[in-house]
């Protein structure tokens, strides 16, 4: 047996890991005291005071009108000013931003720089009419110009609307409609996989469709290799700074609860949801996840994978690391192009000293070998995070192993868009980690699994994760729809336990008897088979408990006679054979947990699911692949090839 196998071998039969000695000595939490601290709202004042304010708050929360809860009332604070002008003193020749690009271009901000053309673009927003509480819609792709402009337009009391620059024309209107945003921030085009793409004109398809007289500015990423050039009506980012050069803008006073971005995330009317994140209770929690977290130091080089278009970048790329003073990574490409190894070759070239990716991008590692991390030295880093949906633990331990050496604590976490930050994984300095389980809630966040009629279920049984206590990050509304906010959120569960609301994330997710919460996924569906109501998250969890298992998606199919019928489509861990004595197995497995009446129609194995870039299962695609019916747009998707890849399984199985 060779060392890699009995490494291998040892770790599949480990269950639980503790951090590293080395790295609790270091850590900005690790008393386990901190949970206990937390019990009161007051305690987030720990939160605030990570950063300057203008002025105090007179109260931490107001919950006195339910569920429109209000943090750090009274309290006058400005995000720009805080994730860059209060760190010129100690670090303004420090670096902000290393920013990568695909072909390899590098460019470097320090604080000093990023302060000089943040100010400059705030200025040449406010020259373009940009006004306090004005609607901005930036739809760039991962170049530094993205968070400058976030920055501009929190300077200004600008709200920012990031529209991710995968998205169509007509996904781009929509949103500028619904915000009724009149400035938009775009560029000439990026490079995906060494081409040149042309996102001017999409944008300007998408202008075609908007309701308002729109102010453009483009950004020039693409130089001569752009396909389009600018038009007479529209500014040059570039020649916008030039005409400002030097300019200050003093920072507007900005209420803890005035809206400081709007964030479009998929409904389930299927109109995208305009989430309204506030300044002070957003930003506090976006700096507090970071530092107890993903344990960030202004020395560090901190590396979040994600893009800007998501909550996760606005988090974990530019507000929380920008907020404490660290330097955070960039990078506009793919992780394999033109390489395997392109994230490795830039965790060694900067010295990270933490990952924070998608258990999507770890399952592709895995694919393709040790042998690329290998070729480089990560003893830089420190930590390592997870994010955008669950990492199973085979995923889990293999990155632990072959990324961080066993030498750097993993935190699963759990959050998403209306959370505005994690909400459950573990502290890495307190909690044991269990791979596959995100973990507890996190100090301050009170967690609870119910089932339909919202009783806490059982250990080890599926259900629905509701949060039942109001934490600075949470969204306010949603923009302009006071009605749709409360009938999405608050009111699909009767929990009322103290006459207090409760928030459904539409999870499901099971708590074992220490209180780790492992999630399930979305609870998107609900299959009629037969006249039963079946419900995907239920079948999903009875197929993940097999051995072998790492994933599953359910969805309903036509049938004849009941119906509906249940297809699932399933991916294996490595090294399982996948033949109908498995198929037999998980059948049997569903068939136990729930019933024949659940019994799949098929199961079909598949190397993986269609994702969206945000980790979503895209069950749309899934249905009309049982169902036979041509395949839609999957332009949004991250693995678009899967769905044919899963079509020629179906037709030939």
């Amino acid at each position: 047996m060779t060392e890699e196998t009995q490494l291998e071998a040892r770790l599949e039969e480990q269950d639980t890991f503790e951090p590293p000695e080395s790295f609790v000595e270091q850590a900005n939490v690790s008393e386990e005291e901190i949970y206990e601290e937390f019990d009161e709202p007051e305690a987030w004042e720990r939160a605030a005071e990570l950063l300057e304010w203008e002025s105090g708050w007179d109260e931490v929360l107001d919950d006195s009108d339910e569920p429109f809860y209000e943090w750090f009332c009274g309290g006058e604070v400005n995000a720009s000013f805080n994730c860059v002008d209060r760190h010129l003193a100690d670090r303004g020749d420090e670096t902000a931003i290393d920013w990568v690009g695909e072909l390899g271009e590098t460019r470097t901000y320090t604080y000093e720089e990023l302060h000089r053309e943040v100010n400059e673009f705030a200025a040449a927003l406010r020259a373009q009419g940009v006004e306090e509480d004005d609607i901005v819609t930036l739809y760039l792709p991962m170049v530094p110009e993205l968070p400058v402009a976030m920055l501009a337009c929190a300077r200004i009391g600008a709200p920012h609307s990031v529209v991710f620059a995968g998205f169509s024309a007509d996904a781009l209107a929509e949103r500028m409609n619904a915000a009724d945003s009149e400035t938009l921030v775009t560029c000439d085009g990026y490079y995906r996989r060494g081409d040149a793409l042309d996102h001017l004109s999409k944008a300007r398809d998408g202008l075609a469709a908007t309701e308002n007289d729109v102010t453009t500015i483009v950004v020039d990423r693409l130089g001569d290799e752009a396909d389009t050039t600018v038009a007479d009506d529209e500014h040059v980012y570039s020649d916008l700074l030039n005409a400002h050069e030097e300019t200050t803008v003093e920072p507007v006073t900005r209420d803890a609860e005035d809206m400081l971005f709007l964030m479009y995330t998929s409904g389930t009317t299927g109109k995208p949801k305009g989430v309204k994140h506030t300044t002070g209770g957003y930003l506090s929690y976006a700096a507090w996840t970071s530092h107890a977290v993903l344990d960030i130091k202004p020395e560090d080089t901190y590396w979040c994978s994600a893009d800007i278009g998501w909550i996760t970048g606005h988090s974990y790329i530019v507000y929380g690391p920008l907020a404490l003073g660290t330097t955070t990574v960039m990078y506009e490409g793919t992780p394999d192009y033109p390489e395997k190894d392109r994230l490795w070759d830039i965790v060694e070239e900067y010295d990270v000293t933490q990952l924070y990716t998608a258990p999507t991008a770890i399952r592709a590692f895995m694919k393709w070998g040790p042998e690329y991390p290998d070729r480089h030295d990560l003893s830089s880093l420190r930590l390592l995070g997870t994010v955008g949906e669950p990492i199973n633990p085979r995923a889990w331990k293999w990155y632990y192993t072959h990324i961080g050496s066993e030498e750097c604590p993993v935190v699963d976490t759990w959050w998403q868009t209306e959370t505005g930050g994690m909400m459950i994984t573990t502290l890495p300095a307190v909690g044991t980690m269990k791979p596959g389980s995100a973990g507890r809630p996190l100090p301050g966040v009170s967690a609870d699994i119910v089932d339909a009629a919202g009783e806490p279920v059982e250990a080890g049984r599926a259900g629905y994760l509701v949060v039942n206590k109001p934490w600075p990050g949470m969204l306010r509304t949603l923009y302009n729809n006071d009605e749709r906010f409360i009938n999405e959120y608050w009111d699909e569960y009767s929990v009322r336990e103290r006459d207090q609301w409760v928030y459904s994330p539409e999870d499901g997710a099971k708590i074992d008897d220490d209180g780790y919460i492992t999630i399930l996924g979305r609870v998107d569906d609900v299959l009629n088979v037969s006249g039963h109501r079946l419900g995907t998250m239920e079948i999903e969890s009875a197929i993940v408990g097999v051995e072998g298992v790492a994933e599953a998606a359910i969805v309903g199919g036509d049938h004849e006679m009941k119906g509906e019928a249940v297809y699932a489509y399933v991916i294996t861990e490595e090294g399982q054979t996948e033949n109908e004595s498995f198929r037999a197995e998980i059948v049997e497995a569903v068939e136990s947990a729930i019933g024949p009446i659940a019994r799949p129609e098929a199961v079909v194995f598949t190397p993986e699911l269609p994702k969206t870039r945000s980790g979503k299962i895209m069950r749309r695609l899934l249905e009309d692949i049982a169902n036979g019916d041509s395949i839609g747009n999957t332009s949004t998707l991250r693995n678009p090839d899967v769905v044919d890849d899963i079509q020629h399984k179906v037709q030939h199985d």
